[in-house]
């Protein structure tokens, strides 16, 4: 159907832009980084997800062509929507997610909202072969997540504010007391 949009940002909200593309404008849900590095009036590209429901047409935009095949593979895990889909990838880089779906890490995909237990094993049991291997350095920036994101919780972050703070700590910083130090240095600068 739709493989790729571009056009003018008209809009854009917490969750979706409208793009303007030949005078129709266009509600794009993406991810909170993708959505962030966009203005209005300026000129966006997508590559693109048509979801289609018997009485819904959803149009999911992603910066990369990696996050869409990414979105795709878990749209194929029976339970995992759209919606859930496009929360995932909002946790943490590619490489990230690839990395706790690789090693079996259900507890850093049961942060997202709507994805318990059971569901975290059943993406890391159908996706494990099918998401490739993981970078060495990404397995040990996964653990080391997982405890810097429950550190800054307890300084007093939520969950939120900390996943994106972590989502912009560059990723050969591995360690976990290196990652702390900056995610709290870059949400200092606020």
């Amino acid at each position: 159907m739709i493989g790729c949009i571009e056009g003018e940002v008209r809009a854009i909200r917490a969750t979706y832009c409208i793009v303007m593309c030949g005078g129709v404008g266009y509600k794009v849900f993406a991810t909170k980084e993708a959505l962030a590095r966009l203005e209005n009036g300026s000129i966006a590209s997508f590559w693109a997800h048509l979801a289609v429901r018997e009485d819904v047409l959803d149009l999911y935009g992603f910066s990369q062509e990696e996050e869409l095949r990414f979105f795709d593979l878990l749209l194929s895990v029976s339970g995992i929507g759209p919606r859930s889909a496009l929360n995932i990838l909002d946790i943490a880089p590619i490489e990230t997610l690839r990395s706790a779906i690789v090693t079996g890490n259900a507890g850093y995909l049961t942060s997202v909202s709507g994805i318990g237990k059971k569901t975290a094993e059943k993406i890391i049991l159908e996706l494990r072969d099918k998401v490739g291997l993981a970078t060495e350095g990404s397995s040990e920036t996964v653990s080391g997540d997982v405890d810097t994101l429950e550190a800054l919780r307890a300084l007093g972050y939520s969950t939120q504010e900390a996943r994106d703070a972590l989502r912009k700590v560059p990723p050969d910083i591995t360690h976990s007391n290196d990652r702390l130090r900056e995610a709290l240095r870059l949400l200092g600068s606020r």
